[in-house]
């Protein structure tokens, strides 16, 4: 039995629980994390989720998610669905997410790494992933459009690969003077 904090509207922690799967209440919200991790060639990686897996079954997905369980801050739990889901060990005690999306029920903080990692040498979970592969922000948006990648925004998925370029903010192009 998964047991989730509560949070209001607000994010704050209400001091209730839920478990996972029962039907939430007005004004109650959780906390999920997701964790993408880009090479130095600017690829993400990317998990194919199992064919027996609930949701999403067989499709791929980014490299890893999920909800922070009781007691878990946004860092805690992307640690550990990292490691638990492919084998990644990393420290998020002084990371932020990088995005915060606000869902019917709940908050995704979004979280992006740059690693350059060997996919032969992770150990998946049997339980969530059948496989892993590192896919360019094309290949991604063409399994978005094939019907093979979960069925992200793919104004999202482009606004990750432009993100973990500039990770504190927009650098433009062209400063054309306007300070706004």
């Amino acid at each position: 039995m998964e047991l989730w904090d509560i949070y209001d509207v607000d994010r704050k922690l209400t001091g209730k629980t839920m478990v996972r799967g029962e039907t939430f209440d007005d004004e109650a919200y959780h906390l999920v994390v997701h964790v993408c991790v880009f090479n130095s060639d600017g690829k993400m990686l990317i998990q194919q989720r199992q064919p027996f897996k609930h949701g999403w079954s067989g499709m791929w997905d980014v490299t890893c998610g999920g909800s922070a369980v009781k007691g878990e801050s946004s860092r805690d739990a992307a640690h550990r669905e990292l490691l638990e889901e492919v084998g990644i060990d990393i420290d998020f005690s002084s990371d932020r997410p990088h995005l915060t999306v606000n869902f019917e029920h709940g908050f995704d903080d979004i979280y992006l790494v740059e690693k350059d990692i060997d996919e032969r040498t992770l150990e998946l979970q049997y339980e969530e992933v059948n496989a892993v592969k590192w896919a360019s922000c094309e290949e991604i948006l063409s399994m978005i459009d094939s019907g093979e990648f979960i069925p992200y925004y793919k104004s999202l998925i482009q606004l990750m690969f432009d993100k973990r370029k500039h990770p504190n903010g927009c650098i433009r192009e062209k400063d054309d003077g306007d300070n706004r």
